[in-house]
């Protein structure tokens, strides 16, 4: 069976071309070259300019910020990986040897972790400012926020190992007859891939996704009870940053249930045949849309500052993150500016204005 981290679909197969099973031998190899030469050329620039914004044209970093520069970093990472299998795609087999077909993968499943677990640690810090301000000062020291940094990438590493562990290089032969090398998963026993794939998707949606929801609606409730006049703004970026995660992530982790109940079915029994019908035909939309969400991020931003591009120019990002700066000290929404009570990610009380 294949992996279900992000980058699957380059081995997957493709159930309507039975005379090449491998997804680098068939027409959705050319499908996700395009994808990923689109990612590539969108996210690379897009993530390093977050990362130039915030460390050489930010004046101010909040906690929200030093957030967002990690998910740049990760994603920006990601994004410069891709020439690996844009490449993979292009020669339908796997030519950079077994140490980097355990390594790539195994770093794309970390990727997939971080992403989550860091825009999670960003709705909890949004959550406590705007519900619980009062404990925001503790929360954001900077030794306990570089801890919990830290602890999150030790974790992201740690649950990633699934991916490292099963992923080799496998000889296969194409509908030529002829013998070619592929970088696959391959699970020894099916409790193997129930463990992978229930963790993966348990742990890299289900629960972070239910804390983000959680943690928004009380922001929203909250938002509501104040006389906080940008909340219809605040209210729909919100919404906006849910949805798109949705968009995203959730047919991916449908199909990655689908393929745990295949695992578990008896073999030869109806269901499961149709079962596996399903993930395979499905495993390469679904994966393609989640390696997209890497690239996401950047555009999200430039959408959501686009009103500070006429008057600081390039420096319009920075501008953008510098209104998630906390003023403990300011007790009045009125001795903020226009474009700091404004900035889509300030979403802060009248005490605590901005994340």
């Amino acid at each position: 069976m294949e992996s279900i981290n992000r980058s699957t679909f380059f081995n997957n197969t493709n159930a309507s071309i039975p005379e090449d099973k491998s997804i680098v031998g068939n027409i959705p190899a050319t499908f996700g070259a395009l994808i990923l030469s689109i990612v590539f050329l969108l996210g690379v620039p897009g993530n390093l300019f977050i990362i130039w914004s915030i460390l050489a044209r930010a004046r101010k970093r909040s906690v929200t910020t030093l957030l967002i520069l990690n998910l740049a970093f990760a994603d920006g990472f990601l994004m410069c990986l891709t020439i690996f299998f844009i490449i993979y795609l292009a020669q339908k087999k796997w030519i950079f040897g077994a140490v980097m077909c355990k390594l790539l993968f195994y770093l794309c499943n970390t990727n997939m972790y971080a992403s989550i677990m860091i825009i999670m640690l960003m709705s909890l810090h949004r959550f406590v400012a705007v519900v619980y301000p009062g404990y925001l000062r503790p929360c954001t020291r900077r030794r306990t926020v570089l801890l919990l940094l830290g602890g999150l990438w030790i974790a992201v590493f740690l649950l990633a190992l699934p991916a490292l562990i099963f992923r080799a290089e496998q000889k296969e032969t194409n509908y030529n007859g002829k013998d070619r090398i592929v970088c696959a998963t391959h699970h020894s026993q099916s409790r193997h891939a129930v463990f992978q794939y229930t963790l993966e998707t348990t742990v890299g949606f289900l629960v972070p996704y239910a804390v983000i929801v959680i943690s928004y609606v009380c922001i929203l409730r909250r938002l509501r009870e104040t006389k906080f006049k940008r909340r219809i703004r605040s209210e729909n970026l919100i919404q906006a940053i849910i949805v798109t995660f949705c968009i995203f992530w959730l047919p991916y982790h449908f199909i990655n249930i689908f393929q745990v109940i295949a695992a578990i079915t008896p073999e030869g029994s109806p269901v499961k045949n149709k079962l596996d019908k399903i993930w395979q035909s499905g495993r390469t939309v679904t994966s393609a849309l989640a390696f997209i969400s890497s690239c996401a991020n950047p555009v999200l931003y430039t959408f959501a500052g686009r009103s500070y591009i006429k008057a600081d120019g390039l420096a319009f990002m920075a501008r953008l993150f510098e209104g998630t700066v906390l003023d403990s000290n300011s007790r009045r929404i009125d001795t903020l500016s226009p474009s700091t009570t404004d900035s889509p990610l300030a979403l802060g009380r009248r005490k605590n204005t901005g994340l």
